[in-house]
């Protein structure tokens, strides 16, 4: 069993207490069920640095990487700093995050706040506007087709924007399922290996009409502008911030470089 594998199998576990704990009912009854959301993909496509700067606290390959890291603190640092959008990992067993880390920041954060998360069930579609998320990642490579086209319909019908994370050529069929943004995870999920090429040998495969994104393994503000000039929109960076002392400065003097030195307020 791969790392991917034994993610998934404890997801469904994890999904069956949350259902349990909280029904489905319980969360439509949510104040947040009635918030609008902010679009994701209009925010990079406006964006001067298209980051999505991601808050987790631990890797599975790394293992902690900020164990104590104050979700509050870095997000609202990461929105001073200039990144577009946040990326917020729920999973506790492999990154050390939790739903209730969403929902602290959603109080106090006006950028965007992307659901990182291996989705499974519908359920954690209602769970992430009920957390204030305003997209969800949906991964191809734990969902068939269909069932990636009815999570992107619930989303959409919930106010929500969709990220649809590929990683491989033979997942490309995915592209029809509805998805307001495409990502490529230079990630490979089963190995956890790290390899930015990927999205410059996938970039050619994409659609020229939707905001693509660019995931892990970025770390230099020349690979940023590399991948700008191929198409990508955003990039989705959480480890080269998160290993700092102060992720949010990091990723301020990030942006700095990414817009040749200029202050970004």
């Amino acid at each position: 069993m791969n790392i991917l594998d034994k993610i998934v199998a404890d997801k469904r576990i994890e999904v069956q207490r949350h259902k349990e704990a909280y029904t489905v009912d319980m969360l439509l009854g949510s104040e947040q069920m009635m918030r609008s959301t902010v679009s994701l993909s209009h925010a990079l496509s406006e964006s001067s640095s298209g980051i999505i700067a991601e808050f987790k606290r631990r890797s599975p390959s790394k293992g902690w990487i900020h164990r104590d890291a104050d979700v509050e603190r870095v997000v609202l640092d990461y929105q001073r700093g200039g990144a577009s959008a946040s990326s917020i990992l729920t999973d506790y067993t492999y990154f050390g995050g939790t739903v209730a880390d969403l929902c602290k920041v959603r109080k106090s954060i006006d950028i965007p706040l992307l659901r990182k998360e291996f989705v499974i069930d519908e359920y954690q579609i209602y769970q992430a506007k009920a957390i204030g998320a305003d997209a969800v990642l949906l991964i191809a490579a734990v969902l068939d087709r269909k069932t990636c086209r009815r999570f992107t319909d619930l989303a959409h019908s919930l106010g929500m924007e969709v990220l649809l994370e590929l990683h491989e050529e033979k997942e490309l069929d995915y592209l029809d399922t509805g998805a307001d943004m495409i990502g490529v995870n230079n990630r490979d999920l089963t190995t956890f290996e790290t390899r930015v090429e990927h999205s410059f040998d996938m970039v050619r495969y994409l659609p020229s009409d939707k905001i693509c994104i660019s995931e892990s393994g970025i770390s230099s503000p020349d690979t940023v502008r590399a991948l700008r000039r191929v198409g990508f929109r955003g990039f989705l960076m959480g480890e080269n911030f998160m290993k700092e002392v102060r992720p949010g400065a990091a990723l301020s003097q990030f942006v700095k470089q990414l817009n040749g030195g200029e202050d970004v307020g």
